[in-house]
């Protein structure tokens, strides 16, 4: 992974548990997603990114992402929303907060309906 993948991956995920709050677990795994990726850097980038301006940085996220994601192939921006889907399900709910950013990111990236096909099989299973 890049070091510009590393960011994407970490700001992603680090913007939408800022969405409502980052709580204790949502750190603990940002943290550790930063360490399996040898992430440290981009995370401390990440931080930086978020807290220059708290209140807007989903907006200022979403378009530093849709600058650099818009241009990855079709498979690789499914496989960063479906990421942070996931990451976000783990703890057993999404808020509503949470999926209408994940959405708006999808709606970007153009795979806003391979999200939603993403969502059904998880809640089927």
């Amino acid at each position: 992974m890049t070091s510009e993948e590393k960011k994407v991956y970490l700001l992603l995920k680090s913007v939408i548990f800022h969405y409502h709050g980052l709580d204790e677990e949502e750190r603990q795994g940002i943290l550790e997603s930063a360490d399996e990726i040898d992430g440290r850097e981009e995370l401390k980038w990440v931080n930086e990114f978020i807290s220059q301006d708290y209140f807007n940085s989903f907006e200022r996220a979403r378009e530093y992402l849709n600058d650099i994601v818009g241009d990855y192939p079709l498979d690789k921006r499914i496989f960063y929303i479906e990421m942070v889907w996931k990451a976000n399900s783990k703890k057993g709910y999404v808020t509503e907060l949470e999926a209408t950013a994940m959405l708006k990111l999808a709606r970007d990236w153009n795979v806003e309906a391979e999200l939603i096909e993403i969502i059904k099989k998880m809640s089927q299973s």
